[in-house]
């Protein structure tokens, strides 16, 4: 049996998943009469077991026949498109790469069960047919330099505005500083105001001669 028509993407991972599935149906006993090597599926069974061979072989048989819609798991995916977890969940969180649903199991020996995003089988062929990945990380190598250039102009306008910020407030100091060793200054300023107007004298001369001089 080729394993590469079942869905399986070329992937090793995705290969042992189909592997491990269709051994789930087998009876426990035939189980490890089953097994991939290469992308293809091997049931061997000794000639005494020829009933069984062929009853494990129908079984086999009807199960490929729905695997190719098998949902594909995360580390399936990884392995298929040739990326990292960062890459999966950056781009699951952005919707590039949309789920197909979640599903919760609980791992052997442990009480705690997990949950994880499933994936079209559909999808991730077109993705690697497409070769998108490499696009995919172009677009986020680019994002990632405007979002540095963006944070060294942000750190720069925010020096710019403590420094400022910092120079008026030691002006300022300066001045009041300055104000108050002035001592009686505002007494002598009030005293010497020229713009004040001069209060007149009213001496009695004073309108003798103003009347004089109106004559």
């Amino acid at each position: 049996m080729d394993a590469a028509t079942v869905g399986h993407f070329g992937a090793a991972v995705r290969a042992c998943g189909i592997l491990l599935e269709l051994r789930v149906r087998l009876p426990f006993a035939q189980r490890k009469s089953l097994d991939v090597r290469g992308g293809i599926l091997t049931l061997a069974m000794a000639e005494e077991f020829e009933d069984e061979f062929r009853s494990a072989a129908t079984l086999v048989t009807d199960a490929l026949q729905t695997i190719e819609s098998r949902p594909v798991i995360p580390r399936e995916i990884e392995d298929i498109l040739s990326i990292s977890t960062a890459e999966r969940r950056r781009w699951l969180q952005d919707g590039r790469l949309p789920s197909a649903g979640t599903r919760t199991v609980k791992l052997r020996g442990r009480a705690k069960r997990i949950t994880f995003h499933l994936f079209d089988p559909a999808l991730v062929e077109d993705l690697l047919d497409r070769g998108i990945v490499d696009e995919w990380r172009e677009d986020d190598a680019a994002a990632q330099l405007e979002n540095r250039r963006r944070a060294a102009y942000q750190a720069i306008l925010t020096r710019s505005l403590k420094k400022a910020v910092k120079t008026r407030s030691e002006t300022e100091t300066r001045a009041q500083s300055v104000t108050s060793d002035l001592t009686g200054w505002e007494e002598f300023s009030r005293r010497h105001d020229c713009t004040r107007p001069a209060k007149l004298n009213h001496h009695p001369r004073s309108h003798c001669q103003a009347a004089a001089i109106q004559t």
